[in-house]
């Protein structure tokens, strides 16, 4: 039973135990009993409205609870015309204005960061407290498509990073912080490609390093090829005897001349790819007119080569760098087997495989095969991929290298992003 309905039953039972004693008191004075019976009555209703009056504050209290309970914050209270009543209300309704305002602006700010969050190009994962994936933006849901980042998520302590390479000589560096929800602890995640920067930045490395390599040796070519020229002039002077062992050495020497003044060209050849001249190209016949290049060496090597290409679609690109791209590719392919295996070429459309029978991408050198200057090969310069990873770029295509799960290496390569022809 409410607190009201017990002081108003309170106050009924004593006006009628009282008014029962009047009458047993008065019964023979009428007059002064109807006085006194009156009386009571208008006492009860006093007491009536008294109780009421004590109660509205509560009553008010009460609605107003009920209403930031039921997270309400447009409901205000009009005056009542009575001074302690109106005082109540104008403070409530004063606390309602500033929470209508306050949560107004947290909803505001939270769209904003639930919008800036979501257009980041840097992936953010928030977990729950149990370290599972709550939440994640569209950046990191692409991210999360590898197994490898998903899997390095769980590796990482609080308030650490970690720089995680991916396939294609993607790098990826994934930072955790820990915050407070409610008093329990949660992790999120970010996830920041560094790839493109990386890249850039190893490139103006090695283009200074060649640069400087090409100027010097140029440099000393030019005179010690000179001088041994000069020197062969005086052949006819030497004795008869060493005639022959004095030409043989010159020209040995000017053709490891060459040799050098050649393999610094191929250095400079990844400093000086130009920017790609882009025009409809038939994939199919390009791939085709790669092997026959190569087809001697396959053959020598007893490697088998199977083309399954798509003749009816064309390519946005470079011819003259595509053949540079493929050539490399399958050069790449052919050592990875050695002898006696198979590489299996397959065009869908846009798309272009290059599989093959190899032992496949070890793992402890798979960092660095885009690296300049990297290479397993004992006369390699590292070069190779380095120079398809520049061509692809410019092109803005999507590239893999990646271990077959039946054995090999496949090196795909996606051209859907390249623009078509206008």
């Amino acid at each position: 039973m409410a607190l009201r309905t017990k002081i108003i039953a309170w106050f009924v039972l004593l006006h009628i135990v009282l008014a029962v004693a009047a009458v047993f008191v008065l019964m023979h004075n009428r007059v002064l009993l109807f006085v006194i019976e009156l009386c009571f009555a208008v006492s009860i209703i006093i007491s009536y409205r008294l109780v009421r009056a004590l109660f509205k504050p509560l009553d008010l209290i009460r609605t107003g609870a009920e209403l930031i309970a039921e997270r309400d914050f447009r409901s205000r209270f009009v005056p009542l015309g009575q001074p302690e009543m109106d005082h109540l209300i104008a403070i409530y309704n004063e606390m309602i204005d500033r929470l209508r305002e306050e949560r107004l602006a947290a909803e505001e700010q939270q769209h904003l960061l639930q919008r800036i969050v979501m257009a980041s190009p840097t992936g953010i994962v928030i977990c729950d407290v149990d370290g599972r994936i709550q939440q994640t933006n569209p950046a990191a849901e692409r991210l999360l498509l590898d197994r490898n980042v998903a899997a390095e998520l769980g590796e990482i302590s609080p308030d650490q990073s970690r720089l995680v390479p991916l396939m294609a000589a993607r790098r990826l560096r994934i930072s955790r912080t820990e915050f407070r929800d409610r008093g329990f602890a949660k992790s999120f995640y970010l996830l920041e490609e560094l790839t493109e920067e990386l890249r850039l930045a190893e490139k103006a490395a090695y283009e200074k390093l060649i640069q400087m390599m090409s100027h010097e040796v140029n440099n000393s070519v030019g005179a010690v090829r000179s001088l041994i020229e000069s020197l062969l002039r005086y052949a006819e002077q030497i004795g008869p005897d060493d005639r022959d062992d004095f030409v043989n050495a010159s020209t040995v020497a000017s053709a490891r001349i060459d040799n050098l003044n050649r393999f610094m060209s191929g250095f400079a050849d990844v400093v000086r790819i130009p920017s790609p001249r882009f025009a409809d190209t038939d994939l199919s016949a390009v791939v085709t007119e790669i092997a026959s290049v190569l087809r001697a060496e396959l053959a020598h090597r007893n490697i088998e080569l199977r083309l399954h290409l798509d003749k009816n679609s064309t390519v946005y690109v470079d011819r003259h760098q595509f053949e540079q791209v493929i050539l490399n590719i399958l050069r790449n392919a052919i050592e990875s087997i050695g002898n006696d295996g198979a590489i299996e070429v397959i065009q869908r459309d846009r798309t272009l495989s290059v599989l093959d029978s190899g032992p496949g991408i070890d793992e402890s050198r798979r960092d660095g095969l885009f690296t300049p200057f990297f290479t397993t090969k004992r006369d390699g310069r590292g070069l190779g991929l380095t120079i398809v990873q520049e061509i692809l770029k410019n092109h803005g295509a999507e590239f893999q290298l990646r271990n077959r799960q039946t054995g090999g290496a496949e090196f795909l390569i996606d051209l859907s992003r390249v623009p078509r022809s206008s």
